[in-house]
């Protein structure tokens, strides 16, 4: 089953913070501004195919250049950059015993990926990756196996033999919950928690990160799970930039559930419908860099972006539009300065660049697209 995820703000915050960069650099790099980002974009694609394209894209204009592809992973759905951008890892969502993590070297000069290597996930579909606050360890999210491989990284960024979390039960769908189906890793803005979303079992498995050297990255003696919703499916969070609040997003039951975030502790306060036509295909979701609006895609039927102006004072949402896409509208990203939202529609095979209102928080589509096969996954990295 493919299947994806999504950006996390602390992703969100590194790039906003490096985006400008040295001027003469990033217009010898890009032959434009200051204002042009690397967008690197992870696919569905066969091992002997350019699977992970990287673009130019100028976040004034919305327009994006094709710089250079990277072939040799199977199925390389999801990415993710570390902090200065040097490193990405990559899934190979493969749902077997083919399944991988994979490191790669990024040359910002250049703007072009090498391979560093390669480990088996020990779980099938890993279709999510992240880094670890300190970016020592490398963690993926493996749907048909049910589990969380943590991966040591080397001195040069390498992927070194991981371990897995294990995970058991069900939820009462029976298609689609028969076993545990992990499907986000994600750490908290603290750094203090790692939350494991788990579609099949309807929870939010909570680790605290462990402050002892010496006993791995996580205290799994002091997890907890927070029990959401039968029949619910937890697929994506993203924090606000005050990282006092999380939004999650629900496959199977299309809603938004906001949950107060304090001292290690997360607390349901609100629920609100992103699908309604109840699709069962609700994607990704991503919080506005000013904190005004989130957003939440959704697939199957309807295909579009639901919109929700946030109230700053509890965190609460309020429907404020929905944006239809092109088809299967997976994981997207809003540009660091809040212009342009792009996303990723893998039965269109094309990036759909939408502009976005400050004020009201709604989107235009702006004609400008990036066509290449199934994208499934976008993530920024500054120039410099």
């Amino acid at each position: 089953m493919k299947t994806l995820i999504g950006v996390c703000m602390a992703a969100m915050a590194l790039i906003g913070n490096g985006c400008m960069g040295n001027a003469k650099h990033a217009e010898s790099v890009s032959g434009g501004t200051t204002d042009s980002l690397y967008l690197l974009v992870g696919s569905y694609a066969r091992a002997q195919e350019k699977g992970i394209r990287v673009y130019v894209f100028n976040q004034e204009t919305g327009k994006g250049t094709f710089r250079s592809g990277l072939s040799g992973i199977s199925n390389p759905s999801f990415l993710t950059p570390s902090a200065d951008g040097s490193r990405v890892y990559a899934v190979g969502e493969d749902e077997g015993i083919s399944s991988t993590a994979n490191a790669l070297s990024f040359d910002r000069e250049k703007g072009m990926l090498s391979f560093i290597n390669s480990q088996p996930t020990h779980g099938g579909a890993p279709c999510n990756i992240t880094l670890s606050p300190k970016e020592d360890y490398v963690l993926t999210a493996n749907y048909m196996g049910g589990n969380v491989t943590v991966f040591p990284l080397g001195s040069r960024g390498e992927l070194l033999e991981g371990d897995t979390l294990v995970f058991t039960g069900s939820g009462p769908d029976k298609e689609r919950q028969s076993q545990p189906h992990l499907h986000c890793v994600l750490f908290t803005p603290d750094g203090r928690l790692l939350l494991a979303n788990d579609l099949g079992t309807d929870r939010i498995h909570a680790f605290p990160v462990s402050e002892k050297k010496g006993e791995g990255l996580l205290d799994r003696a002091a997890s907890y799970d927070v029990q959401l919703a039968p029949g619910a499916g937890p697929r994506h969070t993203c924090f606000a930039p005050d990282g006092k609040h999380a939004y999650l997003i629900t496959e199977l039951s299309g809603d938004v559930i906001v949950l107060s975030y304090d001292e290690m502790k997360l607390d349901t306060i609100q629920t609100i419908k992103a699908d309604t036509l109840d699709a069962r295909g609700s994607a990704d979701i991503h919080i506005s860099p000013d904190g005004n609006f989130v957003y939440a895609s959704n697939r199957l039927k309807g295909d579009g972006i639901a919109i929700f102006s946030v109230n700053s004072e509890d965190g609460t949402l309020e429907k404020a539009g929905y944006q239809p896409t092109g088809i299967h509208p997976r994981n997207f990203a809003i540009t660091p300065n809040g212009k342009y939202l792009l996303v990723a529609c893998r039965d269109t095979n094309e990036i759909q660049i939408f502009a976005r209102d400050a004020e009201t928080g709604l989107l235009q589509d702006t004609g400008e697209k990036i066509e290449m096969s199934k994208p499934v996954c976008l993530k920024f990295v500054p120039m410099d």
